[in-house]
Parts: C-alpha cells; sequence; structure tokens
C-alpha cells in the first residue's frame, strides 16, 4: 500500500509503528493521545529519566498528520492531542497551512521545532521540552500557548501574528547563540500577552512589537547580566497596561493581585530594560518590581507615552533610571523607589498630577529633583512647581522655584554668588517677598538712629529743609522716589559711606521684589 492510499482511505502507512499507529487513529477520532505512566518522575519530559520506543513517535509522522492528514471519522473533528509522547526528528511544518486543532502536554522533543511562515489555527504546547521553537512571520488565528515549557536554545516569534492570546505563564527560556532568549520584533499580539513567572535567561526582544490589550510580566525574571539588555522593547505599542508587578504563587488565577496572605513572586530583572518610544493606553505598573543594573544598564524610559506611570518598585540596584522626554499624566511613586543623584535623568520629563505613595514631604521631593539635575537645568524645578501650583499647594511651588535659584547659584561666579546670597537672605529671591518689608524697616530704623547721631549735615543755607533724619533715611532707601532729601544735604567721611550702603541695600530690595512680583503676574 502506497502512503498516498492510506492516506486518502484513512488507513495507517504500513511503516507505522505500533505508538504511531494509535496516534493515527487518535488524531482521526478527534481524542487525547495519552501516553504517560503514573509516575511522575518518569512521566517528567524535562527529567533526565528515558523514554523508549513505546513512547516514541517520528517527527515525519507528526508532520504528516497535520499538512496532510486522514480524514476524521464520522461526526470527529481531526485534531493532534499529544499527551506524554517523545517526538524524534525535526518537526518542520516550515510554510505550512495547518488546519487541525493542536495541542501537545507534557511532550518530550528531541530536536527543534520549525514553524516559519506556517499558518495555524491555535496551537498549544503545554509543560513540553522544546531545544528551540523557531517561528519566524507564523500566522495564527487562536492562541499560541506556550505555559511550562523550557526551551534551552531560545524562541524565535520575529513578525509572528498571533489573533488573540501568546500565553509564556512560568516557561523557562534560555538564549541563542545571538545572546536572545524570546526574539519577538514586529510581534502582533490581538490580545494579551501573558509572561507571568516567565524565566528569561538572554535578550527578550520586542522592538515595535504591538499587543492588543496588555502585557503580563508579573511575577517574571529575566536576567542578562552579560550583555546591555534583559528586555529590550523600544517602540512597543501596548493598548492597556504593562504589568511588572508581583504574581500569586500556587494561585489558580492569572493577572489578578494576589489575595492577602498570598506568597508572591516580584518582577526582578537582572540587566537592562529599553522602552524607548512605547506607547500605553492604560499605564506602565512597576510595582514591587526590583532592578539590578550594572554600571553601563539602565531602566530607559525616553521619550514613553502613557496615562500614568505607577514608580512604586525597590530603588535599583546599580545604573540609571532614564525618563528624559517621557509623558505621562498622573506619576504615581513612593519616596524610596527612587535612584540617588547622578543616577536618575528626567530632562524634558512631563507629567501634570503627582499621587505620592507614602510620604513624601517636600524636603525628599526637592531631593527627587536635585537627583536628577547633577548639572544644574530649571526644567525639572520649574515643571514640578507648575504641577504642585496646579494642584493648589502655591506654598510649595515657591519653595520649589527658591530651590531652583539656589541650585543656579551653585554655578555662579563669585561675585554674583555674594549678590543671590543677599538676595536670598534678604527677600527669598522675591519668593517671599513680605521680607522685603521687615527689611525695610530695620534699615529705616537703623538709619534714623545713625544719622540723628551724627547731627544735622551741612547744605546751602538758601535750599536746606529742615533736617529730618527718618525722611532722608526713607529718600536714601526709595529708589526712583525722590522726597527732595537726599541731594540737598551734603555727607562727609564715614556718613557718605553709610548713605551709599542705604542707596544700594534699598535698590537691592526693590528688583528682587520687582522680580517676584513680574512673576506672580506672568503665572497670574
Amino acid at each position: 500500500m502506497t502512503e498516498g492510499a492510506g492516506i486518502r482511505a484513512g488507513d495507517p502507512p504500513g511503516d507505522l509503528t505500533t505508538t504511531e499507529a494509535g496516534m493515527w487513529q487518535a488524531f482521526r477520532n478527534g481524542s487525547e493521545y495519552d501516553l504517560r505512566s503514573g509516575d511522575a518522575a518518569v512521566d517528567d519530559p524535562h527529567g533526565g529519566l528515558p523514554w523508549g520506543p513505546e513512547r516514541t513517535v517520528r517527527a515525519r509522522v507528526v508532520s504528516w498528520l497535520l499538512l496532510d492528514g486522514p480524514p476524521a471519522f464520522a461526526g470527529r473533528v481531526p485534531s493532534l492531542k499529544l499527551t506524554g509522547l517523545r517526538i524524534a526528528g525535526t518537526l518542520d511544518l516550515a510554510g505550512g497551512t495547518i488546519v487541525p486543532y493542536v495541542e501537545l502536554k507534557g511532550c518530550r522533543f528531541e530536536q527543534q521545532i520549525l514553524l516559519p511562515e506556517a499558518r495555524f489555527t491555535t496551537v498549544r504546547l503545554v509543560d513540553c521540552s522544546v531545544p528551540r521553537l523557531e517561528a519566524a512571520r507564523v500566522q495564527i488565528e487562536g492562541d499560541l500557548h506556550l505555559p511550562r515549557c523550557r526551551f534551552p536554545g531560545g524562541i524565535r516569534l520575529t513578525d509572528a501574528q498571533i489573533g488573540t492570546d501568546l500565553l509564556l505563564n512560568q516557561a523557562v527560556v534560555h538564549q541563542d547563540r545571538t545572546g536572545r532568549s524570546i526574539a519577538a520584533d514586529g510581534l502582533t499580539v490581538g490580545q494579551d500577552l501573558q509572561a507571568e513567572l516567565l524565566q528569561s535567561y538572554g535578550e527578550f526582544s520586542l522592538r515595535s512589537a504591538k499587543i492588543g490589550v496588555s502585557l503580563n510580566l508579573r511575577g517574571a525574571r529575566l536576567v542578562n547580566t552579560r550583555a546591555r539588555f534583559a528586555l529590550n522593547a523600544p517602540r512597543l505599542t501596548v493598548e492597556r497596561t504593562l504589568y511588572l508587578t508581583p504574581a500569586g504563587l500556587g494561585g489558580s488565577s492569572s493577572g489578578v493581585t494576589p489575595a492577602r496572605g498570598t506568597r508572591i513572586q516580584p518582577f526582578e530583572c537582572q540587566g537592562g530594560i529599553r522602552l524607548d518610544d512605547g506607547r500605553f493606553g492604560d499605564a506602565i505598573d512597576l510595582g514591587r518590581a526590583r532592578f539590578s543594573f550594572t554600571g553601563e544598564q539602565e531602566l530607559s524610559l525616553r521619550r514613553v507615552q502613557t496615562p500614568e506611570l505607577r514608580f512604586l518598585g525597590e530603588k535599583p540596584s546599580g545604573g540609571r533610571v532614564v525618563l528624559s522626554g517621557a509623558r505621562t499624566v498622573t506619576l504615581v511613586d513612593r519616596a524610596s523607589s527612587w535612584p540617588g543623584p547622578g543616577r536618575l535623568h528626567m530632562n524634558g520629563f512631563v507629567y501634570e498630577n503627582l499621587v505620592p505613595r507614602g510620604p513624601f514631604p517636600l524636603a525628599e521631593r526637592l531631593n527627587w529633583v536635585a537627583a536628577a539635575t547633577a548639572e544644574y537645568n530649571p526644567e525639572p524645578y520649574e515643571r514640578l512647581a507648575a504641577v504642585l501650583r496646579a494642584a493648589g499647594e502655591d506654598e510649595d511651588a515657591r519653595e520649589v522655584l527658591l530651590a531652583k535659584h539656589r541650585h543656579r547659584r551653585e554655578t555662579l561666579p563669585i561675585a554674583a554668588k555674594l549678590v543671590g546670597y543677599v538676595q536670598d537672605w534678604t527677600v527669598a529671591y522675591g519668593y517671599r517677598p513680605g521680607r522685603a518689608a521687615v527689611w525695610m524697616a530695620v534699615l529705616w530704623a537703623a538709619g534714623t538712629l545713625a544719622f540723628a547721631y551724627a547731627g544735622r549735615p551741612w547744605a546751602p543755607p538758601d535750599e536746606a529743609p529742615d533736617w529730618d533724619p527718618a525722611l532722608f533715611t526713607l529718600d536714601l532707601l526709595l529708589p526712583v522716589v525722590d522726597l527732595g532729601q537726599e541731594g540737598r544735604w551734603q555727607l562727609s567721611g564715614g556718613w557718605q559711606w553709610l548713605a551709599s550702603a542705604l542707596i544700594l541695600l534699598g535698590w537691592t530690595l526693590a528688583t528682587t521684589v520687582a522680580a517676584g512680583a513680574t512673576r506672580l503676574l506672568r503665572r497670574g
């Protein structure tokens, strides 16, 4: 009997083994073909115990069933449902169109799976051992499920198209020869990409990927300490939320907040993360995330756009956090989550609302801004002041702008720095104009007492008004305003120096108050 005749008649070819013949009949019946022994140690697809011929089928026979298999029995739908089998050889379905439903559980693949440019309805591999999955440009109308699978040689899903969900929950993926564990650049997923408790050892690359709903990396562990990135996802688009948050261990539900008392595993990343130019429809959630970076690695959120950024993870160990050019409506953060000076960059970071979790006093918020501006930059201060003012915290906003001037003062030459100290001590750079009245009163009283002690100075007899030390002192202190005193009396010696000092102090107070009034008018 030829192979072709066998397929048309629905009978198995004559060269099939007993195990393969059983698989053939289960395919036609649409039923599960389960060859587990019942011993958990023996049935472990990732264990070291051998599986003999009684549990082995050839990869080419599997390909034959999927690409050109026999018709189903009457009233049945053909499907490949294998449990506890060993697939010998390379399963090569590249470029093929596979109509039957595919579900393999607890199976052991001897060599890699090749699916480039293949077309499927739905593919489910659950708790399987696969040396490598090569599936560039694969098209799947429904789901691609790979939970609890192990891939020693990595996964390639470059430009793949998944109609609904991609599941990588609890998968363990090691890097390939290029250093990538999961290469999924250009990936399109219609709904969710679920990778809860994923273990990735190498670079997880999602450049220009598009996720239709959410990207869930709850409790995942990404490790790539020898290269720059553990998660490399510039230009990533997620229509809802990116979750880099904890996952409950032992729970039955996925994608939900663990119940109180549940043992949890945080998201952990040992290696850099790049999300530059990403677009996130709802939020980026970093709740309780752990980051460990080397000196050159960073959490890069350059030019990211998202309605909400929840920066609530643990303070990164080493490396940097870069928010340059990022835009968010609401920043939810915790004081203990931010790195220190030199490790935070926020040039051009735009946010409209601040929602701190836990105590975050203004002094610590100013330290947060200062940490991002080792070299003086007014922009982070002005952004914080604008947000505080919009929230009705005018006094705090003035404190922020005052801190900005003090930071700037440290960059000025000595002479300008001294003038700055005077402006700060007197009227706080115009942000506390009430101080000007106090200083003016003090100087007026001191000048009046001093000039009263000096006695009447000389003046031309025909021009001399009545001598009034208080009025004379006030005329010295008030710039522009002429009270008819200063120019008519002639002082000498130290009194002339005192008058000059009062004039200088009066101008300093007046210009500083004027600058503060100008800022207030501009804000109005």
